[in-house]
């Protein structure tokens, strides 16, 4: 019998018996293997927190009790539990329903995220929201290991030490960022009571003598001790009550304690410590969490050319010069860095998900004379911004920031597209940025970074789309493709050199195509022999992108020439596959012709 079947809504949780949530359990599992088989997504998070979720949605009241996920990529059970069974299968799929949190989807979701370190914050915010309106629900913050050292929750946790009542949250402990985590905050908050003996002693007790009496006193008793030994207990000093650690994966365990805490955050702020499984139900995500944490349709495992091209390319560097080192952000293995780790462990450094610390750490190491390189996703640049700006560019370091993941970003939607980074970045001084056309030119683009003694930025998407640059990189000059007399494409990475030879090619081989390795500074000399018709495009937001700076450029030169600017929509654009991504934005051959040339 499958159980989620009859399910129509969180209430609905509600009328069954908890010895039914475990089968409950099995069936959320299997509807999410199946259509993430089918569509791709986030895999092994999702597996982990499916008795947490069914816990959650049968002691709360929902939507009324507001639940943040952090990051979010954990949410799919959340999502069947709720008001969206029914379209589950149009998951990530254009027009259907979101990977993450989307407070225009469901009155479910309290808060839209798919970055880390957010829930913390908009949980305080939203229960001093309830509580300066005199409302009476629960808020609850659902937070991974990984996602709780980074800096914004770290500051919400550390802002007051008098925290809201009707306010939880929940640690959920496996281990994992993307990759495993190293640092340090993780081991304090983990080692006191997860420690074999502890874990094994509290089995030990339950196994001789049940759940009598006996049992609770003895276990009351070994709480008390812990407390009283462990004097840094820092989530007591932070304002909460701390619970843990409990098994995230015992349903009906976990529905137990939670009724507790329920009512306990009534009189004080809960922390409420689980440890799950990341993957669990699926041995091969289990046994290799980090390789199925996102996957493809049919759980195909592929890393992008340029993630390759990136490790190879750097391992060889740093073969050569021991003044090189690599850092990133909790996605080595996303990112390609996995090879150097393996190559030059002692100069590859995964500080976890701190952004901001990744970037400053690169402006210090520069400083003491070093070669950084940093890689990290473009939606996650956009977190140290500021530190670019003031750490970076400011001393004119020599820090290579990689940003993988730059453009559309498909599925994984409004969240993780890489669509602002030239905007942010080229009218920054001393920084010059880059777009490789191919993976031969990134390798070639990243050497001539490390030549340098400025900062750098290389933007690139996740997959190429062949092999486009021919002439020797140099320092990044512009690349005439094809010739034409009185139309000339400038375009800007893999996907839009394609569509600019689409596009020549439907327009009978008349254009000039040029690829555009170089974003800032702009190639003056290639722009001060431009006349006629100029077509620009670019996958980043046509508001103060590489079409702006180039219409500026030659009105300010008083050049005669029609520029027409491609690139994407004022709007944040939802999740789909990249080619209606692409469509929706106009970047088609179709509505170009029709726009530059009425046809």
């Amino acid at each position: 019998m499958n159980i989620l079947e009859d399910l129509n809504g969180s209430a609905d949780l509600k009328k069954l018996k908890i010895s039914q949530l475990s089968a409950l359990a099995v069936d959320l599992r299997s509807q999410i293997l199946s259509v993430t088989r089918k569509n791709g997504g986030h895999l092994s998070s999702n597996l982990g927190m499916v008795e947490t979720t069914i816990a959650l949605h049968y002691c709360f009241d929902l939507p009324k009790d507001k639940i943040v996920f952090d990051v979010g990529h954990q949410c799919y059970a959340h999502k069947l539990l709720s008001d969206r069974k029914q379209s589950f299968e149009s998951l990530r799929s254009w027009g259907g329903i979101s990977g993450f949190p989307d407070i225009e989807e469901s009155e479910y979701d309290a808060f839209s995220t798919g970055h880390a370190g957010t829930s913390i914050s908009a949980a305080l915010g939203l229960c001093y929201a309830r509580d300066t309106l005199g409302q009476d629900h629960t808020v609850i913050a659902v937070v991974g290991d990984g996602s709780l050292s980074n800096g914004l929750n770290l500051e919400a946790l550390n802002a007051s030490n008098q925290k809201p009542n009707n306010f939880i949250v929940i640690l959920n402990d496996n281990g994992m960022s993307i990759s495993k985590n190293k640092n340090g905050f993780y081991k304090l908050i983990s080692k006191s009571t997860t420690k074999r003996g502890y874990v094994k002693g509290k089995r030990a007790v339950k196994r001789i003598f049940g759940n009598s009496f006996v049992t609770r006193f003895l276990i009351r008793c070994k709480d008390f001790l812990k407390r009283v030994f462990n004097k840094n207990n820092y989530f007591e000093k932070l304002g909460f009550k701390y619970v843990g650690v409990i098994d995230g994966n015992n349903v009906k365990e976990l529905t137990n304690i939670l009724s507790r805490v329920k009512n306990i955050a009534k009189e004080k702020a809960v922390l409420l410590h689980v440890r799950t499984t990341k993957g669990k139900g699926y041995d091969k995500a289990e046994e290799n969490s980090s390789t199925y944490h996102g996957v493809s349709k049919n759980f195909e495992q592929t890393t992008s050319g340029f993630g390759l091209t990136l490790g190879q390319t750097l391992s060889a560097e740093m073969d050569k010069d021991e003044r090189i080192v690599a850092i990133t952000a909790g996605m080595k293995d996303g990112t390609g860095l996995f090879q150097v780790e393996k190559t030059h462990p002692d100069r590859f450094y995964d500080v976890g998900i701190a952004e901001e610390y990744a970037v400053t750490l690169a402006a210090g190491m520069a400083k003491g004379g070093l070669k950084p390189v940093v890689g990290i996703y473009s939606t996650f640049t956009q977190r140290a911004y500021d530190q670019i700006v003031h750490d970076v560019c400011l001393q004119n370091l020599p820090v290579v920031l990689c940003l993988d993941r730059a453009g559309l970003n498909g599925e994984d939607g409004k969240t993780h597209q890489g669509l602002f980074d030239i905007s942010y970045l080229s009218h920054l001084p001393n920084l010059t940025v880059f777009a490789p056309a191919d993976d031969n030119d990134l390798a070639e683009t990243i050497k001539y970074a490390l030549s340098l003694n400025s900062p750098v930025a290389i933007r690139y998407p996740k997959k190429g789309e062949g092999r486009f640059a021919t002439q020797e990189f140099g320092t990044g000059e512009w690349e005439r493709l094809t010739e034409g007399k009185d139309v000339t494409v400038l375009a800007v990475g893999p996907r839009m050199i394609k569509l600019a030879l689409n596009l020549n090619q439907a327009c009978e081989n008349k254009l000039s195509v040029v690829c555009v390795k170089r974003v800032n500074p702009l190639d003056q000399k290639f722009l001060d022999g431009l006349v006629g018709t100029v077509i620009t495009l670019e996958e980043n937001a046509i508001k103060g992108g590489f079409g702006q700076a180039v219409k500026c450029y030659l009105a300010d030169k008083n050049q005669k020439a029609k520029v027409f600017g491609f690139g994407i929509k004022d709007e944040f654009i939802p999740h789909g596959s990249v080619e209606e991504q692409l469509a929706y934005c106009g970047l088609t051959v179709d509505n170009i012709k029709k726009i530059v040339f009425n046809s």
